[in-house]
């Protein structure tokens, strides 16, 4: 959501001193001020223990700009012991808990007994990958690649975090903020719905799943709608309600913020249209779907995760990734994966590498990334099934995974280039597509009988469709 803005929707606090608060409900209690102190709670909880930031600092560049004039009314804390956060307005109504475990990131926990605190994975070995500088040299441009990056970290307000340059495997150009390293893993939001559409394609290649069968989708087939297919849910054409309205009101922040079984709450929203019919952003699409990757990969969320990790993290050294699950145990598969911006790249080159990890194991079928970036209806080419397929001057082929607050992982296989760009950006562009642009005329700089890319350096960013409560 563009910005979440509690104080703006009609807060009226009419007594305080007899320790009672009154708001005039409907959506403002129901939904839109526990939406407020649950993303505040959950991100806040993710960035100091996943990423490893302070709480002023999370607060700062990913929370704090999206309250507005509610800002002034939420109130967070941090307990390192407990490894929890949690926020409320003026500390005394809505109060939301988020808590971390070792290995599964955080989770808001809203008492429904379904947690299990002591869950826990170990930690994955360091990243001890170095740029490969003769690679780069033999290349690139190496002032022009230098300039592309300087242009990444300049900009008022634009926060940029972290930038990967990979070509053909190899690490040529990486630069990160203060504070920030190879090995922080940072939120994608919604590169995590690429991680999905990864993963189903992970138990196609292994015969497990055939993601255009009804059936698939246990929530779905309890409220008796079976005919809704993974396939259906990876491309947003589910045909089910629940509009992302980005203000903090829409039925996707009260799954993402106050819900504790996230995958049945999209289930069962009206069906408003025939499966494959219409297509229509939203992220409990990709909850269902991925929920139907579940069942192949353990009973519990570090049973899941530790298979995600040996059929997918691990062939391809992604060693910081986290993907959260909810208090259910659903894995959020639509916006909560943590990962360095090393290991987001890494992601991509699988798609540049035919589906194949390093050692030439193919944990992805070889045409999968004609599958995901195969536009569909209704999305006005833009969108296929978790990738975004964009206009600009980028060369023909190339597709993205988007996330909000700017994240953007570009895979342009024309050049053999993944360019990853993360930050913490708020209502202002990130320069991220002008970034990809550079880079690729860097690489273009050193062949110089190849074609120049088209476009007069101030080319336009793709809208970013996501939003905090539609990440």
């Amino acid at each position: 959501m563009s910005r979440l803005i509690l104080g703006a929707a009609g807060i009226a606090i009419a007594a305080i001193g007899a320790g009672a608060i009154y708001v005039n409900t409907s959506a403002l209690g129901r939904i839109y001020l526990p939406s407020g102190t649950g993303i505040t709670a959950k991100q806040v909880c993710s960035l100091v223990f996943v990423s490893g930031l302070d709480r002023q600092r999370a607060q700062a560049l990913y929370t704090d700009p999206l309250l507005g004039p509610a800002l002034p009314l939420v109130s967070v804390s941090v307990n390192e012991a407990a490894r929890e956060a949690q926020a409320s307005v003026l500390g005394l109504a809505w109060r939301q808990r988020a808590v971390y475990r070792e290995g599964l990131g955080c989770t808001l926990v809203h008492g429904s007994g379904a947690f299990d605190a002591a869950l826990a994975l170990p930690a994955r070995p360091a990243d001890t990958a170095q740029p490969d500088a003769a690679h780069r040299e033999a290349h690139f441009d190496a002032a022009a690649l230098d300039a592309a990056l300087d242009g990444a970290f300049t900009g008022d307000g634009r926060n940029t975090l972290a930038v990967v340059v990979m070509h053909q495997g190899r690490i040529v150009a990486e630069r990160y903020a203060d504070g920030i390293t190879h090995e922080t893993a940072l939120h994608g939001w919604s590169m995590t719905k690429s991680l999905a559409a990864t993963m189903a394609g992970v138990l196609v290649q292994r015969g497990l799943i055939d993601i255009h069968a009804p059936g698939q989708v246990s929530a779905l087939a309890a409220a008796g709608r079976p005919e809704i297919t993974v396939d259906h849910l990876l491309r947003m054409t589910g045909g089910l309600a629940g509009y992302e309205g980005n203000d903090g009101t829409d039925p996707t922040s009260e799954m993402l913020f106050t819900q504790s079984d996230m995958a049945m709450f999209a289930a069962t929203r009206e069906q408003i249209a025939a499966p494959g019919e219409r297509w229509d952003y939203q992220s409990g699409n990709t909850i269902l779907a991925g929920s139907a990757l579940e069942p192949y990969l353990g009973d519990t969320p570090a049973d899941e995760i530790a298979t995600i990790r040996e059929w997918l993290f691990e062939p391809l050294s992604m060693n910081t990734a986290i993907l959260e699950a909810d208090e259910s145990g659903t894995q959020k598969w639509s916006s909560y994966m943590y990962a360095s911006a090393r290991d987001w790249a890494r992601l991509g080159q699988l798609y540049l590498n035919g589906g194949r990890a390093p050692d030439g194991t193919q944990i992805i079928p070889e045409s999968w990334a004609d599958y995901v970036s195969e536009p569909t209806p209704g999305s006005d080419g833009h969108y296929g099934s978790g990738f975004w397929m964009f206009e600009s001057d980028l060369p023909d082929g190339h597709m993205s995974m988007n996330g909000f607050q700017g994240q953007f992982a570009f895979i342009i296989p024309g050049e053999d280039l993944v360019v990853v760009r993360l930050g913490a950006t708020n209502s202002r562009s990130t320069g991220a597509l002008d970034l990809a642009l550079a880079v690729v005329a860097a690489r273009r700089a050193s062949a110089p009988t190849d074609p120049v890319p088209e476009g007069d350096g101030e080319a336009s960013e793709p809208a970013e469709p996501d939003a905090p409560g539609a990440p």
